[in-house]
């Protein structure tokens, strides 16, 4: 039980930034729940068990909304959209419910976020992963992508090609018959590369420390958790791109993906482009890991050339960053390629 002042003193500000910043006009039952444990130290405590490097706010909160979305009774789900409720923060304060239900069930809790992890699969992203792959794609030469990707969930982001897109004004590209189609916003007096057709992608797996298996209901459940209470579109998106998946499973490999890298690179076929990408993955990583991922791929290119396409929330931005980083001769170029949201409601492209 975490009992140290300062810890506590950290967790609630790390509680604080979560309902002020991240979740402030997008979801208001967080907001209130944030803010409210960010001064309740017997939930602190309990939130404090989490795994280190999991983003706590997120994993805690998600628990409470897996507990509920299996069934478990309390006044609580009368504030959850996605559960039927239809209660308002303006009738009822939440938190006083919340906070009896985290108490009641806190041993599932603890099991929970000490097992499970921040998987969030945000297909949206797919519509700002795409202008990358295009980027990529136009200096390939017309060969074959081979995609990898690191904290891969359950891969859904993988299966990109199987969607259809809309960027609004006409602006319409990939799988235009498919049942999931993501419209993305463009910001700014810069329009990204749009594919005519989509790019070739020859290969593609997915890595991560616990993938999960499309055709699982507890695996599935817990993807359905993750998202936020009030997001019932994004709730919608996730169930038809898991239709998608379950046609065709895409190649999920279990482990540190530092440790798996080097063979599965090796195994690229030479004709074929290497496309590393991740989204919202290196804030789970240590500054060391970060640094030895750099590294590997910088050894990787001195006999290749191979990209990164990443979606991170970096330091000091108002907003997370789209960047391609391109590694040949064992060093790396990077390019900030545009501002976005975190669930791709709307890109901003910098490059002329």
């Amino acid at each position: 039980m975490l009992e140290d002042p300062g810890q506590l003193a950290a967790l609630s500000a790390r509680f604080e930034r979560f309902g002020n910043v991240e979740t402030l006009g997008a979801s208001p039952l967080y907001t209130r729940f944030s803010l409210g444990l960010a001064a309740d130290p017997a939930l602190l405590k309990l939130a404090g068990q989490a795994q280190p490097d999991q983003p706590v706010a997120n994993i805690f909160l998600a628990a409470v909304h897996y507990l509920l979305l299996k069934g478990a009774q309390s006044p609580l789900r009368a504030f959850y959209p996605g559960l039927g409720g239809t209660t308002s923060l303006q009738e009822a304060d939440p938190y006083p419910f919340f906070r009896a239900f985290c108490l009641e069930h806190q041993a599932v809790i603890l099991e929970l976020i000490k097992t499970r992890l921040v998987q969030t699969n945000e297909v949206r992203r797919c519509a700002l992963l795409l202008p990358a792959f295009e980027r990529v794609a136009q200096q390939a030469n017309g060969q074959e992508l081979a995609l990898l990707e690191i904290g891969t969930s359950a891969g859904l982001n993988l299966l990109w090609p199987r969607y259809g897109y809309d960027y609004g004004e006409g602006r319409a590209c990939g799988d235009l018959n498919s049942p999931l189609q993501l419209h993305c916003r463009l910001q700014g007096e810069l329009v990204p590369p749009l594919p005519i057709a989509l790019p070739p992608v020859g290969f593609r797996v997915g890595l991560d420390l616990n993938p999960l298996d499309v055709r699982d209901t507890e695996d599935t459940n817990w993807l359905q958790a993750l998202l936020w209470p009030e997001h019932l579109e994004r709730a919608i998106r996730l169930e038809q791109a898991l239709t998608i998946a379950r046609q065709e499973p895409p190649l999920l490999l279990a482990g540190d993906a530092l440790e798996l890298l080097p063979d599965v690179l090796a195994r690229i076929p030479p004709e074929m482009t290497l496309c590393l990408f991740h989204s919202f993955t290196l804030n789970q990583f240590s500054v060391s890991a970060r640094t030895k991922l750099i590294s590997l791929l910088e050894e990787v290119s001195q006999k290749r050339d191979l990209y990164k396409i990443s979606i991170e929330w970096e330091a000091g931005d108002e907003a997370p960053l789209l960047k391609l980083d391109q590694f040949k001769n064992g060093s790396r170029q990077s390019q900030k390629l545009a501002h976005c949201h975190p669930h791709g409601e709307w890109l901003e492209w910098l490059q002329p």
